[in-house]
């Protein structure tokens, strides 16, 4: 329970990128150090631990990833090297843990005590940043984009608008499965080009809209719903009021569907403390949250194992 040297070394091996460079081709750790500029004593130590991890193994040529050890590999299609690696907005986010006490203390997240300053600006400073984080997005929805689209009456709607929908797999989806749907989605202009792109592959150009802009500005007005699958949890409760009154502004006769984990995951309330401020809510929270704009809760439905839909109106 006290050691951190396992899953640093870890997300070490992913910055490195040793589970890829080390799959084909076994290298001893004095010829590998110079190509990622690390010292070979150090390097060789770290191998040492992966090997009895059993991330590598040692042959008579070098160390060599073992099966095991390409499941960190970049392309092993399991989103675990874009989580770890250091310069991902994730790995990069997980740092700030070590000042996890400046959280508790103040109620603040830690993430600008480490990095100098929060999540969202170095996102808009770093575009690779912002990449890595829509990706990681991407692989979290891939498995809940099914349950999702099944579980939920999406067909009341004529129009929806996704709230900082991302790239837009889940308002595509939906829009795929019921013909008669409008859809609008609302993201930062960096995200929602991507978006666009990926309604035009779908062939969905012509009933679905891409706006570029924050969930804090004017929304478009008069949609049947508005979504916001997985927004509230990263901010705290000032914000999050900020993001609601968007929505009621925006849909003076239409429903808020605000899709969350219900507090169920103490380690995720964690997570949202450090990175973001922000935290897991319980359904009560959501319901005093909401009355603050005349919205009362009509209907709650489970729409995967870990999400649950809160439908709102006036």
């Amino acid at each position: 329970m006290s050691g951190l040297i396992t899953p640093m070394a870890l997300r070490v091996a992913v910055t490195l990128g040793l589970p890829d460079r080390l799959r084909d081709n076994p290298v001893t750790a004095r010829e590998l150090a110079p190509e990622l500029e690390a010292d070979p004593l150090a390097l060789d130590l770290l191998l040492a631990h992966l090997t009895t991890l059993g991330v590598v193994e040692r042959t008579d040529a070098g160390y060599r990833t073992t099966g095991f050890g390409a499941l960190l590999g970049a392309g092993a299609g399991n989103g675990l090297n874009n989580l770890l690696h250091h310069d991902s907005a994730a790995g990069r986010a997980d740092l700030a843990f070590v000042d996890l006490i400046h959280s508790v203390r103040t109620g603040e997240p830690a993430y600008p005590l480490r990095h100098g300053q929060d999540f969202w600006a170095d996102l808009a400073a770093q575009p690779h940043l912002r990449e890595a984080f829509d990706r990681q997005m991407n692989d979290r929805m891939r498995d809940w984009i099914p349950q999702v689209v099944a579980n939920y009456d999406w067909p009341r709607f004529g129009t929806l608008v996704d709230v900082g929908g991302g790239h837009g797999t889940l308002l595509a989806a939906i829009l795929a499965a019921h013909p008669a749907m409008r859809g609008h989605l609302v993201d930062l202009e960096e995200t929602a080009a991507g978006a666009r792109e990926l309604f035009r592959e779908h062939g969905l150009g012509e009933r679905a809209e891409v706006t570029g802009g924050s969930f804090f500005d004017p929304l478009p007005a008069g949609a049947d719903a508005y979504l916001l699958f997985d927004i509230l949890h990263d901010w705290d409760d000032e914000q999050a009021h900020r993001i609601l009154a968007r929505c009621a502004e925006a849909a003076p006769d239409g429903r808020i569907l605000v899709v969350e984990s219900l507090g169920e995951s103490t380690e995720f309330d964690l997570v949202m403390l450090v990175h973001f401020g922000g935290r897991d809510r319980g359904l009560h929270d959501f319901e005093r949250l909401a009355s603050a704009h005349g919205l009362t809760l009509e209907s709650v439905t489970q729409v995967t194992g870990g999400r649950t839909l809160l439908e709102f109106t006036r």
